[in-house]
């Protein structure tokens, strides 16, 4: 196979990492035209409909293609932007200021570029842009808050389809914990290990000492019953057999420490070492939350404060989450405070606030840093029964 004609590799020169962000797809436009491209391509990977590709074929052409682009083309001119389709817009964002985060705290050369799993800007032309800047590393980010064969999986596809076609295939980086964050464990279940090869090489060695402080004892033994041997000898035998013991017993605990066990039952909320990784002494390699360490917390303009009390339920609503969330409030604080520089608030912030606290009813429905709303009208009240 031809490969594309493309810049000789210059060698010496500075290492760049490009990332790549890639999210799932958008039409270039909400029309019936741009939509069928789209869904055509889409809907065309075996990663997403796994069936007999013939069977698929014609359902796709005869059927789907015919009856869904109009139908989606009207639903996406609703929430077209002027700027253009929302994820695209809102993806391009996300990009220029991760590069920006990136430029204030790092001095390595990197690049950050986006592209769209299906439609445009594609995959391959992220991947030959980063090639074109002299990106020798590649870091591949698909949006997805975990992995899925259909998504993730389907994006790496994309990435592989594109270095089959390069003379130099960058050195290609993929996170490593999607499929642990956001990952519920139960109590005593394995998290990670750590390197044991010397734990293991000194458990070896301890048992090979065991074995040959047995044979010292059973020999000792059997010249004391015939009484060949001294009980001075007999002594020594028992006690090196002891030590022997209690060093194997030492180095299986050791080994055993290199493996980290959950806890407590909860959800894994950060990874602060990848594999491979050297960890420092006493720090922690994740976070892991239990359900009921799960809080909300919220302030309140001080006209409203007696308004609400402890033991109070209050409504909770959040986008696309349930309609009957609740949650019963379990501290209020005694002093005002000004408004944090990031509350989400339809109304202008007031300037002094009391911080409020409460514990969910669900909160496996409920995601860390995750804004909400929070509104009284809740049944019977404890301050409204007072």
């Amino acid at each position: 196979m031809p490969f594309p004609p493309e810049a000789r590799y210059k060698h010496g020169g500075i290492a760049k990492t490009g990332i790549l962000l890639i999210n799932l797809g958008t039409p270039q436009a909400p029309t019936a035209a741009a939509v069928r491209a789209y869904l055509r391509e889409f809907l065309s990977d075996p990663r997403v409909v796994e069936i007999s590709r013939p069977l698929w074929w014609l359902i796709l052409n005869g059927l789907v293609l015919r009856t869904r682009p109009r139908k989606s083309a009207a639903k996406y001119a609703l929430i077209w932007t002027k700027e253009g389709s929302p994820l695209a817009v809102h993806t391009a964002k996300q990009a220029t200021l991760l590069k920006g985060y990136l430029g204030e705290r790092i001095r390595t050369p990197h690049l950050v570029v986006w592209a769209m799993r299906y439609g445009q800007p594609s995959v391959q032309k992220a991947m030959l842009e980063l090639r074109d800047q002299g990106c020798d590393r590649v870091l591949v980010l698909p949006l997805y808050p975990q992995y899925s064969a259909s998504t993730t999986g389907s994006a790496f596809d994309a990435v592989f389809a594109t270095t089959r076609q390069m003379r130099n295939v960058p050195a290609l980086m993929q996170p490593a914990g999607w499929r642990t964050v956001n990952k519920t464990y139960l109590p005593g279940a394995p998290l990670y290990e750590i390197d044991d090869e010397l734990q293991k090489a000194d458990l070896n060695q301890q048992n090979a000492t065991l074995a040959n402080a047995q044979q010292t004892y059973d020999r000792a033994a059997s010249l004391s019953r015939t009484g060949s041997g001294t009980q001075a000898n007999f002594d020594a035998a028992v006690s090196a057999l002891r030590v022997a013991e209690a060093r194997v017993i030492s180095s299986q605990t050791r080994l055993a420490r290199r493996n980290g066990f959950a806890p407590v039952g909860g959800i894994i909320q950060q990874i602060y070492f990848r594999e491979g990784e050297m960890v420092p002494a006493q720090r922690p390699v994740l976070s892991i939350m239990p359900p009921g360490n799960m809080k909300l917390r919220f302030f309140v303009p001080e006209p409203d404060l007696p308004k609400l009390a402890v033991g109070d339920e209050v409504r909770v609503t959040c986008d696309n989450c349930a309609a009957d969330l609740t949650a019963k409030i379990y501290f209020v604080a005694t002093a005002a405070e000004y408004t944090p520089p990031v509350i989400y608030s339809l109304e202008e912030r007031s300037k002094l606030v009391y911080l409020i606290q409460a514990r969910p009813n669900r909160p496996d429905a409920l995601r860390v840093g995750q804004p909400i709303a929070v509104f009284r009208g809740v049944k019977t009240p404890v301050a409204d029964k007072r």
